[in-house]
């Protein structure tokens, strides 16, 4: 059982504090198992507001998935004391926005999309349900690294 940070690096101009906003937000991953190394084609998303029972009464996580190459249950959850906001003084650095607790499902890439919200650095006004997917397709890109909160680096 490890942690993986996700961390962001972005230009932020004229705003501050880009966070997720709520714990429906989703986190856009691809994840590959721990077992066989099989990594998912597709993204999947995983919410801090969801909640799945793990085999044996061991608990729960966010996301409890069976892998379809070798048949092994693996799980991934939202540590939620650790999502952070990237501020205006983060600029151009990478910092972890978040972690996850794995087991056996690691996540490898992150898709930013909808959900963020930032405030402006002088009037303070909040800008709602920012789309950094479409951002990135404006060419302001925007820099995602999953790096270990624990155990194995991954950049």
């Amino acid at each position: 059982m490890g942690k993986i940070a996700l961390q962001l690096k972005a230009t932020l101009e004229n705003v501050t504090n880009l966070r997720p906003v709520g714990e429906d937000f989703r986190w856009y991953l691809k994840m590959k198992c721990g077992n066989c190394g099989e990594i998912s084609e597709k993204w999947q998303y995983i919410r801090l507001m969801d909640s799945v029972a793990l085999k044996g009464g061991r608990g729960s996580a966010s996301m409890v998935q069976k892998c379809k190459l070798c048949a092994r249950e693996n799980s991934i959850d939202i540590l939620s004391s650790t999502i952070k906001a990237y501020n205006a003084e983060d600029n151009e650095k990478f910092k972890t926005i978040v972690e996850f607790e794995c087991r056996g499902l690691e996540p490898v890439d992150f898709q930013p999309q909808a959900g963020f919200a930032a405030d402006g650095v002088e009037s303070g006004t909040v800008f709602s349900d920012i789309n950094l997917q479409e951002k990135v397709r404006l060419g302001e890109p925007v820099r995602c690294s999953m790096v270990p909160g624990g155990n194995s680096f991954l950049r």
